[in-house]
């Protein structure tokens, strides 16, 4: 993949990219959005926590697809409040590669279960 950020717009407020360039013949991997639950159906309390719990079950499904985090070319998150965005980010900072992908950031008025604050959906491309 290749990172396009032109030098004539503003640089991205966070780690992320303005475009990713997926090369030809890659195989596309997109994963259904991820909340922040266990196996055993606990959720944690916190952004954080609930955050690496959803980049954990992305790392399951790009795992089964033959792909790891290094292979993920977009990123859409959505949290429930302007609080979130800094946990969110760091943990997130902490499960991407370089160059970053290219990401969007919403905050939502909430999702089916009132204890979930974040939920992360990512595509992931890899050259055959």
């Amino acid at each position: 993949m290749r990172q396009i950020t032109p030098g004539n717009i503003r640089p991205p407020f966070a780690r992320y990219s303005h475009g990713i360039e997926v090369a030809a013949g890659s195989r596309l991997l997109v994963c259904s959005g991820q909340l922040g639950i266990a196996p055993d159906d606990h959720v944690p309390a916190d952004v954080e926590g609930q955050t690496r719990l959803c980049f954990e079950n992305i790392g399951e499904i790009l795992t089964e697809g033959g792909m790891g985090f290094a292979d993920i070319v977009r990123i859409n998150a959505f949290v429930t409040g302007r609080e979130h965005l800094k946990g969110y980010m760091k943990v997130r900072d902490e499960f991407t590669a370089d160059p970053p992908p290219a990401s969007t950031l919403m905050i939502v008025s909430g999702f089916a279960r009132e204890e979930f604050l974040v939920e992360v959906e990512v595509i992931a491309a890899k050259v055959e």
